[in-house]
């Protein structure tokens, strides 16, 4: 799209990131220029463009330039619009992206292909208008100015090759067939927004960053299988997504785009609605989504029936996620083979990461499917915090696995990534280092599965509840030769009798964790030792008589008095008073306090 300038445009990035570092306190202080007359500009938003990493950022646009600023809290943001606008100098030093030279984080986009996340970050996402300049609502209307059939619209989604997105792969096409052969008349839509993965924000990005793309993509698929309403279940925790839904399905409606025959349809009528949802993410797992749609507790129940036969009210349904969504109207607009041209031979495409840990450049990318994880991780995440040595990747949430860094080659496509034993999930990457313990990872997301079952199942409920007081027992050092195959015993009974995703992929944190990382659980059980220094009661301080100088700094801080010593000599620690807390440690600045 080329966009004409009659005053520059100066854009502030007003996602949930941005303005949690400090964006919203940055528009202000644009707003202020602007009352006071220091500059004569247009002032917008838009919404996360993937640069978390960099918050607050402001972009500059006009006839001559085009620069993205990065870290723009109020207290800079003056000096370097003031330099730009009247000045027409460049603040090179915080330039993270332009269009004349090379600015300091090009790389982090140098291998994105944005299909999913084609527009976040580069429209006003409360405007209308502005997501029709980047061809919002084309595809549908296409479908009905062509007269493109419904089973043709479901036959470009199977030739495609898009899968679900939202852990399971399924093929999308084929789930809106089996929706679309049923002969009830009464059908409908379910957008799952309902994301709780320690580390997931995609689907909340997409929905504060370009709602339009969603609600289209669930009107062709409304159309496609003969639905008449589309729920969106997105959970309250996230009120900006929902604000942002909100206002575009209201906007939709008042163009005539939602309702009754819009563009022109003589048999097609299609409304949304939101759901908020209260946070349980058991509330993932789609049977129990449409329970709690329906006002009852939400808990998974038995397939068959599937979705697709008796639903939502248990009328046909067809859910897909946030990500599957926005992909639809790319995939009509550009064609199914511009889709699959991106991928691999059995997962097409791309996919959208949440990239956070230990890692560098923590935001989202957009990445085409068989990408290495290596060229994620260091290439756009620009590698590891510190310098310090990339350890392993949980991929997939509390539902999948810790990948090696050994494995750092291998692609990110379904197979290749569950053959690891992990799974892709809806895309959360939680990057650790070195001074990660594999096991307190493990007891980490074995906590949240346990905290989070819904208690149907007794294998989930009781199993889960089980290896992580095994978990607990190995990282206080009282662990014992025969709960490695506990664990494993433990974790099999539970993914082959529990009823939903849940139970079913809860152990495979500890069972990878356990394949590729089983020293580390040695070293807790039979050494008493805990590599990574980071399992309290695991750790002995002691102080080197060569380095210390008696400063008694750790002295001082020490909470129980457990460090002994005068002024300028050597000081001691009383290991029966010793509380592990590690402060004596923090506090030194002479590197005289070790740990082991």
């Amino acid at each position: 799209m080329i966009e004409t300038y009659t005053k520059p445009k100066v854009i502030v990035g007003l996602g949930s990131c941005g303005i949690a570092a400090g964006a919203a306190k940055t528009y202000d202080k644009l707003q202020k220029m602007l009352q006071e007359g220091t500059l004569d500009f247009e002032l917008s938003r838009t919404s996360c463009i993937g640069m978390c990493y960099k918050e607050p950022l402001v972009e500059i646009r006009d006839k001559n330039s085009w620069v993205l600023y990065g870290d723009m809290t109020a207290d800079k943001v003056e000096q370097t619009i003031l330099k730009h606008l009247s000045k027409g100098q460049v603040d090179k030093e915080n330039a993270v992206s332009a269009r004349d030279f090379k600015a300091t984080e090009e790389d982090f986009f140098d291998g994105q292909v944005k299909i999913a996340l084609r527009n976040c970050g580069h429209i006003d996402p409360e405007s209308l208008s502005e997501a029709e300049e980047h061809g919002a609502y084309q595809a549908i209307r296409a479908i009905f100015d062509k007269k493109i059939s419904g089973a043709e619209v479901i036959q470009s989604v199977l030739d495609s090759g898009l899968r679900g997105r939202g852990g399971g792969g399924f093929p999308t096409g084929l789930k809106w067939r089996f929706a679309a052969q049923s002969e009830n008349d009464e059908k409908y839509i379910i957008c799952n927004a309902d994301e709780g993965d320690p580390g997931a924000f995609m689907d909340r990005s997409l929905l504060e960053g370009d709602p339009h793309a969603v609600l289209e993509g669930m009107m062709i698929g409304g159309y496609a299988i003969g639905a008449q309403t589309g729920v969106i279940y997105c959970r309250a925790e996230y009120p900006l997504a929902i604000k942002r839904l909100n206002i575009a399905i209201a906007q939709a409606k008042e163009k005539g785009y939602l309702g009754k025959n819009p563009f022109g349809s003589e048999a097609f009528s299609f409304d949304i609605y939101v759901k908020e949802g209260a946070g349980a993410f058991v509330c993932g797992e789609e049977t129990a989504l449409i329970a709690s749609i329906e006002g009852q507790r939400g808990m998974p129940r038995k397939r068959p029936p599937f979705p697709a036969v008796s639903g939502l009210w248990k009328k046909p349904t067809n859910i897909n996620n946030v990500e599957t969504w926005a992909n639809i109207p790319w995939i009509i607009h550009n064609g199914p083979a511009a889709y699959a041209a991106y991928g691999t031979e059995k997962s097409k495409g791309t996919k959208v990461f949440a990239l956070t840990g230990k890692i560098r450049n923590g935001g989202l990318v957009e990445v085409p499917m068989g990408i290495t994880i290596n060229d994620i991780i260091f290439k756009l995440g620009g590698g590891i915090q510190g310098g310090k040595k990339f350890k392993a990747v949980q991929l997939g949430g509390p539902s999948g696995g810790c990948i090696p860094a050994e494995l750092g080659d291998t692609c990110v496509d379904y197979d290749s990534v569950n053959a690891t034993g992990a799974i892709m999930g809806s895309g959360g990457m939680v990057v650790m280092d070195e001074t990660t313990c594999m096991i307190d990872l493990a007891k980490f997301f074995l906590h949240f599965t346990q905290d989070e079952s819904c208690g149907k199942c007794t294998f989930c409920r009781i199993g889960t509840k089980r290896m992580l007081e095994i978990l607990e027992r190995i990282t206080e050092g009282k662990g014992k030769e025969s709960d490695i195959e506990l664990l494993e015993n433990l974790a099999f009974q539970i993914k082959n009798n529990s009823l939903c995703g849940l139970g079913q992929t809860a152990p495979n944190p500890v069972l990878t964790t356990l394949k590729y990382f089983k020293a580390e659980y040695e070293a807790h059980i039979f050494d008493k030792k805990c590599p990574a220094k980071v399992c309290k009661p695991l750790l002995k301080y002691s102080i080197n008589p060569d380095t210390c100088t008696g400063c008694m700094v750790c002295g001082k801080k020490c909470p129980t008095n457990a460090i002994d010593g005068d002024r300028k000599k050597v000081h001691v620690i009383n290991q029966s008073m010793c509380i592990q807390c590690g402060e004596c440690f923090n506090v030194c600045r002479f590197d005289a306090v070790i740990v082991e």
